[in-house]
């Protein structure tokens, strides 16, 4: 690594990251009820936080693609700042949906960029581990931010966490200029960056990706109601309980990491997903009782985290001399997931079969996700064979 603190400011800026993203679910009981709304109808402020994603990755990577990657991560927290400083004032159930998609904005391009600074610091050998690292802050938000956040949002207003993410991305800015090293701008055209999409396989990636995390979402957009009104749990408990969905993250993503450095990205992928399809299976039947509830969480967090590390670098290995934009299109793709499972996951709970009923739907996401898996690895055989049949 070239410098100890060279991944902090990707670790701060993926934990402002995190908690703007996954605070919504700990605190969406307390926006419907101040904005008079149902829970599925908040909802949709999850969804447009991911849509904001999913424009905002490829449009401000192109927008940017030929500054250096120091001044693309200091703008792009500035406009995350800005957007979630919008999402204090709002009023309203059609302003909050606007803010939300504005916060969104820079998030896939932030997680795009940073992965690749975060590849070429590292030791040969060791990208995926000092990526994992930078998601980290996410997974860490999720143990520190996302509860305090949640507690906050519950006794003294909603907006409060807000104001926290606020403070955490402009102290991001501050730390990306005071200790990530100056590397030089990428002599690039966005022709050139768009090669690589030319061809089949990054869509594939990007398939993989959506159904993967739209599974994860379908569970984690509802999870306040799972503990509540099917485990028991009373809300001075949900605090604690997303600590330890937190803590679940934050191992799998390191254990993602780990795993990738190891094998291959996709077959670390594929089996990763594949115990993910159990666990979101259990949850219906673990969630009967408050104990099984705890450790269904932890490893259904773990397990959904620790497909970060490997997809990214299964879209970076895939994608090469367009790195950062497929990146970034990598994180459009875990967002579109975000809005597909939310939504998705709403379906059953609008249609009266209950608050367990999103698990059976993100089960199927992720299964669907792994028959990309196994084309893609078909795929790569057969390309294989042709190749040894032309030599």
């Amino acid at each position: 690594m070239k410098s100890k603190l060279a991944l902090v400011p990707l670790t701060l800026g993926g934990f402002g990251i995190g908690m703007t993203e996954f605070v919504m679910m700990g605190i969406l009981p307390d926006i419907a009820k101040a904005m008079h709304i149902t829970i599925p109808a908040a909802g949709h402020f999850i969804s447009a936080y991911a849509l904001g994603v999913v424009v905002g990755a490829p449009l401000l990577v192109a927008l940017t693609v030929k500054m250096p990657p120091k001044r693309i991560l200091a703008l792009l927290m500035a406009l995350f700042a800005f957007g979630n400083g919008l999402s204090v004032l709002a009023s309203s159930y059609h302003l909050m949906l606007l803010t939300r998609f504005l916060s969104g904005l820079p998030h896939g391009a932030f997680f795009g960029v940073g992965a690749v600074v975060a590849g070429r610091l590292a030791e040969p050998g060791k990208e995926a581990r000092a990526i994992s690292m930078m998601f980290a802050g996410l997974t860490f938000a999720n143990i520190i931010g996302v509860p305090i956040g949640t507690y906050l949002g519950h006794n003294y207003g909603w907006q409060i966490p807000f104001v926290l993410i606020v403070v955490v991305a402009s102290l991001t800015v501050l730390s990306v200029w005071r200790w990530l090293p100056v590397l030089p701008a990428k002599e690039t055209n966005l022709r050139q960056e768009f090669q690589a999409f030319r061809h089949l396989e990054p869509w594939m990636i990007i398939g993989i990706t959506i159904l993967g995390n739209g599974g994860f979402f379908a569970w984690f957009s509802y999870i306040v109601p799972l503990f509540t009104e099917v485990a028991g749990f009373s809300n001075n408990a949900v605090t604690f309980l997303m600590v330890l969905a937190g803590v679940g993250m934050s191992l799998g993503n390191l254990l993602g990491g780990w795993l990738t450095d190891r094998m291959s990205p996709l077959r670390a992928t594929t089996w990763l997903l594949l115990a993910m399809t159990a666990s979101l299976l259990l949850v219906p039947l673990a969630a009967q009782h408050q104990a099984t509830t705890i450790l269904i969480t932890m490893l259904t967090g773990a397990l959904a985290f620790s497909t970060a590390a490997p997809i990214q670098m299964l879209m970076i290995r895939s994608a090469k001399g367009s790195e950062m934009l497929a990146s970034s299109l990598s994180q459009s793709g875990f967002n579109t997931g975000n809005a597909l499972g939310a939504y998705l996951g709403g379906l059953p709970i609008a249609a009266g079969l209950g608050y367990t009923s999103p698990d059976w739907v993100g089960a199927a996401l992720v299964l669907s996700g792994i028959a990309f898996c196994v084309a893609l690895v078909f795929r790569r055989r057969n390309k294989v064979r042709v190749q040894l049949a032309l030599q």
